[in-house]
C-alpha cells in the first residue's frame, strides 16, 4: 500500500489551493527567464528569488509549493554548460527551496499543513519549440523514461508528490507514471494534461481515454488539466468526472498562445483579452467546483500574490477556498 502523502492528507480536508506560475513571478522580480530553461536557470543564479516566490504563494493562500523544475532537466542544463552532476544538484535544490518555504510557513502558522510537489514537465518543454502544447514529437516508452529518470531521481527524496503536468501526450504520461511505479514505488503523482479542446489532449487522444487510464493507476492521486484557456476547464472537468473517481485538478492560463521564438506569450490574432480572465479567478473556480460537485476534493491554483486580494483568494479551509491561477504557465 502506498503511504499517505501530505497532499493526500490535504485532499482529505477539502479543496486544496495550489500555487501559481513560477517563471512569471521571477520575471516580475527582475530574473531573466527568456531562455531555453525559462526560470530554471534561477536555481543557480537566483535561488533566493525562487524561495521568495514560494513564500509569497503560501501567504496568498496556497498550500502546495510546486518546485521550479518544470523546465529543469539534465540535457537542457548540459546544453547550458553544466555537468550532469551539477544539473542533478540544481534540480535537487529546487526541492530544497520549496521545502524551506513550506517549513517556514508552517512554523509561522500553527496547525497549517503544506506540501511540496515536484514538477515534471513534458519532453516537449525541453525542446523549447512550443511542442509541449501540441505533442508534435515521438519517443517510445523507454526513451521517455530515460529522459525523465534523472530529474525524478534528483527530486524523489525531497518532495511529497510529483506534478506530472502540461502533458500533451497520453503515451508520455503513461511512461512517467510507469517509471514512478517501477523504480520509485513509494512515490505518488498528480497528472495534468494539455488540451486541444475540452474533449481532446493536444496530441489528439480523447480525454476520456486519459481519464480511464488515470483511474486505474494506484500511484496517481488526482487528474486534471493545466495551461489551457479558462473556458475549457469546466467542460473538461465534467468529462473527467464521468470517467474517473479520483480528485480533479485545474490550473489554466489566460488563453494566450506561447511564441517559442521570442519565449513570450501573446494574445491570439483576432482575439480580445477578457479583463476578468486572470484576475477574476474566484469566479472561474466557482464554476470548476460546481463541475466537480459530488466528486472527491478538487485542487486549483492561486493567482500571483500581487493579484490575490483582488481575486478573493482564501485559505483552503475557508468555505470560499477556491482560486484560479495566473495567466501564464511556469
Amino acid at each position: 500500500m502506498l503511504p499517505v502523502t501530505d497532499l493526500q492528507a490535504l485532499l482529505d480536508g477539502g479543496v486544496v489551493v495550489l500555487d501559481g506560475a513560477m517563471s512569471t513571478e521571477l520575471t516580475h522580480r527582475g530574473v531573466d527567464t527568456a531562455n531555453a530553461l525559462w526560470g530554471s536557470l534561477a536555481l543557480d543564479s537566483a535561488p533566493e528569488a525562487i524561495r521568495a516566490v514560494h513564500a509569497s504563494y503560501f501567504d496568498a493562500g496556497a498550500r502546495v509549493a510546486t518546485t521550479n523544475t518544470y523546465q529543469a532537466n539534465v540535457p537542457a542544463f548540459e546544453a547550458a554548460g553544466y555537468s550532469a552532476a551539477e544539473a542533478s544538484g540544481l534540480i535537487a535544490r529546487g526541492a530544497g527551496l520549496a521545502r524551506e518555504a513550506s517549513e517556514a510557513f508552517e512554523r509561522g502558522h500553527a496547525g497549517v499543513r503544506t506540501a511540496v510537489a515536484g514538477s515534471i514537465g513534458p519532453y516537449g518543454a525541453y525542446l523549447a519549440d512550443g511542442s509541449e502544447y501540441t505533442g508534435d514529437y515521438e519517443l517510445d516508452a523507454a526513451a521517455f523514461a530515460g529522459f525523465h529518470r534523472p530529474r525524478i531521481a534528483a527530486l524523489a527524496g525531497g518532495v511529497d508528490v510529483f506534478a506530472v503536468e502540461t502533458q500533451p501526450k497520453l503515451a508520455e504520461a503513461r511512461a512517467i507514471v510507469a517509471l514512478l511505479a517501477e523504480e520509485f514505488p513509494a512515490t505518488t503523482a498528480w497528472v495534468s494534461f494539455q488540451l486541444r479542446d475540452p474533449e481532446t489532449l493536444a496530441d489528439g487522444t480523447p480525454l476520456a481515454d486519459a481519464a480511464r487510464w488515470a483511474d486505474g493507476q494506484a500511484n496517481v492521486l488526482a487528474v486534471g488539466t493545466n495551461c489551457v484557456a479558462p473556458a475549457r476547464v469546466t467542460p473538461a472537468l465534467r468529462l473527467l468526472g464521468r470517467h474517473t473517481g479520483k480528485p480533479l485538478l485545474a490550473y489554466p492560463n489566460s488563453g494566450d498562445v506561447y511564441d517559442p521564438a521570442s519565449k513570450t506569450w501573446r494574445t491570439p490574432t483576432g482575439a480580445t483579452a477578457s479583463p476578468g480572465t486572470c484576475r477574476n479567478g474566484s469566479t472561474w473556480a466557482s464554476g470548476w467546483s460546481a463541475a466537480a460537485a459530488g466528486r472527491p476534493p478538487t485542487t486549483s491554483r492561486s493567482l500571483p500574490p500581487r493579484w490575490a486580494t483582488r481575486a478573493g483568494v482564501r485559505t483552503p479551509n475557508a468555505p470560499s477556498g477556491r482560486a484560479g491561477r495566473s495567466g501564464w504557465c511556469r
